[in-house]
């Protein structure tokens, strides 16, 4: 099976999570809310997880899989660095002063799975001069979003106990005594949306030519795809040391792009979304047989069947 790209659409459900928050106002810690439209144009405000979250979890878990695996990482990146390989002197140092931002883009992709995958602006000198050389990434999430009317987020009172000194209040400025605060814990059913370009992977989006075999660029998808299926069988965030969410379903498509089609999908915002995404389906494949198809899941176990069978059974568009 040739793979272009994939989508991945569909409806999470979590119960007692908080996983991602904006910050404290005095004794109450605030949960993230957006404003979103529904289909029928009416405005909601709803609990969510933003994007940023959860690629965070996927690129921590490919960084996880290059170490097993022996794929390569930059300096910044062995390390998990933010800055990636922006923080990799021995890189930088590597190149002339004529050093072209194509022949940089190269050695980038050669370098670290991490920077090839995930994307990367390198912003910093190299061969002697400033460069701003960027590298979009080849995965893409939308915020989890939960559903207007399935979704609910509550704040609980916590105190923290200080049998030494119950008398003492909130404590002094050491932080000792007892503490009284609020933690949020949201439930709900929440919609995914993601793309991942497999096409890219390894190629230099300047000289629109691959810096990778075809084989290490297959072992590269291979290890992105089984993150982003870790993604969902454990998210990390915050406080999970007391609020490890409840995960009891997750259902949704798959849509796999075996040309330059893209893999369609819809959001399960709206409830009739596989309807959508069967009908897309449908007719990019009346304009092109075979052009795309379609994998339907209705649990994390179906989900992970689906992932595995993928993983398995692919070779890239381009090799």
């Amino acid at each position: 099976m040739k793979l272009h790209s994939l989508a991945i659409s569909g409806l999470l459900n979590m119960n007692l999570h908080s996983l991602n928050n904006e910050g404290a106002e005095g004794n109450h810690l605030m949960t993230r809310q957006v404003q979103i439209v529904d289909e029928k144009g009416h405005l909601h405000s709803v609990n969510a997880i933003s994007g940023d979250m959860f690629k965070h979890i996927q690129a921590e878990y490919l960084f996880q899989l290059a170490k097993e695996e022996g794929l390569p990482l930059c300096q910044g990146c062995a390390v998990f660095d933010a800055n990636r390989i922006s923080a990799d002197a021995e890189f930088a140092n590597s190149f002339s002063e004529g050093a072209t931002n194509e022949e940089i883009l190269h050695g980038v992709l050669r370098r670290c799975v991490l920077d090839d995958a995930e994307g990367i602006l390198i912003s910093r000198k190299i061969g002697g001069k400033d460069r701003s050389i960027g590298r979009k990434s080849a995965v893409e999430f939308g915020w989890v979003v939960g559903h207007p009317e399935r979704t609910h987020t509550d704040s609980y009172f916590h105190v923290k106990f200080d049998n030494r000194a119950r008398a003492d209040g909130s404590g002094d400025e050491a932080n000792l005594g007892q503490n009284i605060f609020h933690r949020p814990a949201s439930s709900g059913q929440y919609a995914v949306v993601l793309n991942v370009d497999l096409y890219r992977l390894g190629l230099n989006d300047i000289s629109r030519e691959y810096a990778l075999s075809a084989a290490e660029r297959k072992a590269r998808a291979q290890a992105l795809l089984k993150s982003i299926l870790f993604t969902f069988l454990k998210p990390s965030g915050a406080q999970r040391n007391t609020q490890n969410p409840h995960i009891l379903a997750f259902e949704g498509a798959i849509t796999l792009s075996h040309s330059t089609y893209p893999a369609p999908q819809a959001s399960a915002l709206n409830l009739n979304y596989l309807s959508e995404i069967e009908g897309l389906v449908d007719t990019l494949n009346s304009l092109e047989s075979g052009a795309v198809s379609l994998l339907k899941f209705d649990s994390l176990a179906s989900f992970a069947s689906c992932m595995e069978s993928i993983i398995g059974n692919f070779d890239l568009v381009g090799a």
